[in-house]
């Protein structure tokens, strides 16, 4: 089970606020310091997630944790005619906005805030749902897969895209060097938010992964789960049916 992390421990704020509250501190260059962590890995992530939305050809989808709008705009390479991106902070969907303006994709892609426990479609809504670095960030991890799975139409596809720990040496040693103290001084270098790229490392960290996360969503009721570690475990892709 996920050890409990919030971004500001000293806060008296739930979860899901404190991580609201992060977001929109560090929106401004979110997408420049996740180039910069992951060295740019991360996009190919998102094209391997991509192909697996695209070969089963959705008509609807739904992007929780949107942030910034990378995955969303990326789906747009889909022949999906409606595609959402969901995510708590005003701030991160801001400049998701003005991107998907600046692309010419806002008839296809409509940003919105709301939250993943509580999301606001009906049931059977979707044809395929994406988290991309996001699933960490529920405040009840089983509650929001449960949310997913009700708006998720029958033989819809789920697919998460999220860190892992490498689990061989000495790669596990390295990535947890490289989480513990050089994220967090490049959060301290190049954002206004410190604390945040701490947390940000500590709940990758202690998240659950691979055959842990596969369990969980197994147990809210989705079926053929299945993971695939990516660049040496540094990442995993989850895909799971309803």
């Amino acid at each position: 089970m996920a050890k409990n992390v919030n971004p500001y421990k000293e806060s008296d704020l739930g979860k899901k606020k404190q991580v609201e509250q992060m977001f929109d501190t560090i929106s401004g260059n979110y997408d420049t310091m996740n180039r910069m962590i992951t060295l740019g890995t991360d996009q190919g992530w998102r094209r391997k997630v991509l192909k697996i939305v695209s070969d089963t050809q959705p008509e609807s989808i739904l992007d929780i944790a949107t942030g910034t709008g990378d995955l969303a705009i990326l789906l747009s390479q889909t022949k999906a005619s409606k595609i959402i991106g969901l995510d708590l902070s005003a701030g991160m969907l801001e400049v998701g906005r003005e991107k998907v303006n600046e692309l010419k994709l806002d008839q296809r892609i409509e940003m919105i805030q709301g939250d993943s426990e509580n999301l606001p479609f009906e049931d059977s809504s979707f044809d395929a749902i994406t988290v991309g670095f996001g699933i960490r960030n529920f405040e009840n991890l089983e509650k929001g897969l449960t949310e997913i799975l009700r708006v998720l139409k029958p033989n819809g596809i789920f697919v998460i895209l999220e860190t892992s720990v490498p689990t061989k040496f000495p790669l596990r040693q390295g990535y947890n060097f490289y989480t513990k103290r050089i994220v967090p001084m490049m959060g301290k270098l190049f954002s206004k938010d410190q604390k945040a790229y701490a947390y940000l490392s500590e709940s990758a960290k202690n998240f659950p992964f691979g055959i842990e996360l596969n369990n969980i969503l197994t147990k809210v009721g989705f079926t053929s789960v299945k993971h695939e570690p990516q660049t040496m475990g540094i990442a995993t892709i989850y895909s799971a049916t309803k």
